[in-house]
Formats: structure tokens, C-alpha cells, sequence
């Protein structure tokens, strides 16, 4: 798995709301992993921002939040989630801030990327307007070409609620036509 963007950043704990600093790994794959140390043993949080990250904002523009003692309000960095929650982080810099949230905003995307074993890196693949990629065969190594496409759940049950809908217009509409017809019965 290849690796974005690595540092130190201040995180704020969501139970008692201290800033301990943590040592942070962002990874191709959209997982934002923070460690208690720069040996990655053990993981203290991961965030999948594929998958649960909504927005970022950093600087001036995160409202309400005070950044850890010492530290200018235009460190910080403000990770927002589907389910509500926030995810706050503080940089060394500015620069540093502005830094990582252009690279939680890359990982968010949805690239496609392709691995090649023989020259061990990653190559980003253009998805066209169709979700198709298109791979050509052949370079300079040969090989086999590993193919990772992720794609975002668009369902999340508004197919369901669509289809009742449909169900239950009709139905109403059965009705009230059969109500329409009621006076001519009647004469």
C-alpha cells in the first residue's frame, strides 16, 4: 500500500477533548490512520475517508474550535464525517495544515489506480463518463496489471423508497378513479 502523506498533527480526543499529538499515516486507499508513536505498532484511530468523510476545512474557516495551547487558530483542521462527527486535527504550520487537506481532498476522490509488481509503484487510470477504465496491455515490464476500482454505494435505499412511492401513487390513483366513475353507477 502506498503512502500519501505521513507527520505529525495534534488530534483532539472525543472523550475528554485533549490535544495529544499523534503520529498520522494517510494512505492511498483513503485511510487516515493515527498512531501513538512513529513506529506504526499499534494504531490508536483509523477514519476510512472514502467511505465517511464529508468535507474538510482548515484555518480560519473551522468556527467554534480552539486550536491546543501555543498554536495559531490557522493550524487547524477540521475532518467532518457522514454520521455527525467531527474529526480535529492541528498542524506544526499553515503551510502544513493547507498540505494536508488538499491531500484528505485527493484521497476522497475516487481514483483508480494500477499497480505493477516489477517497478513496485502506482499509476493513476482516467475513468471516463461511462465508469469505464481502459487498460492497454504491454510496457515495458510485461506483466500483469492488478486493477483497483472503488466505487461509491449510490443506493443506501432511495431505490426502496422510490419504489413504494411508485407502489403508492398507483394505488391512489386506482382509487380515486374508481371514485370518479362512482356517480355514473349510481344513475
Amino acid at each position: 500500500m502506498a503512502l500519501l502523506k505521513s507527520g505529525w498533527l495534534w488530534r483532539q480526543s472525543s472523550v475528554l477533548k485533549r490535544w495529544k499529538l499523534n503520529w498520522c499515516d494517510l494512505w492511498i486507499d483513503g485511510s487516515l490512520v493515527f498512531y501513538k508513536t512513529d513506529s506504526r505498532k499499534d494504531y490508536e484511530m483509523r477514519v476510512s475517508l472514502k467511505s465517511t468523510c464529508v468535507n474538510v476545512k482548515y484555518g480560519l474557516e473551522c468556527a467554534g474550535v480552539s486550536p491546543p495551547e501555543s498554536h495559531p487558530r490557522e493550524n487547524l483542521l477540521v475532518v467532518y464525517l457522514k454520521d455527525g462527527s467531527t474529526v480535529l486535527l492541528c498542524a506544526n504550520s499553515e503551510d502544513e495544515a493547507l498540505a494536508w487537506k488538499l491531500t484528505i481532498m485527493e484521497a476522497r476522490r475516487n481514483p483508480v489506480f494500477i499497480y505493477d509488481p516489477y517497478d513496485d509503484t502506482y499509476q493513476s487510470v482516467p475513468v471516463d463518463g461511462h465508469n469505464a477504465v481502459y487498460i492497454t496491455p504491454g510496457g515495458s515490464s510485461g506483466g500483469t496489471h492488478h486493477v483497483w476500482v472503488h466505487r461509491e454505494r449510490y443506493d443506501d435505499g432511495i431505490g426502496e423508497q422510490i419504489a413504494l412511492g411508485l407502489l403508492a401513487g398507483m394505488a391512489a390513483g386506482a382509487a380515486l378513479r374508481s371514485f370518479l366513475w362512482m356517480p355514473f353507477w349510481f344513475c
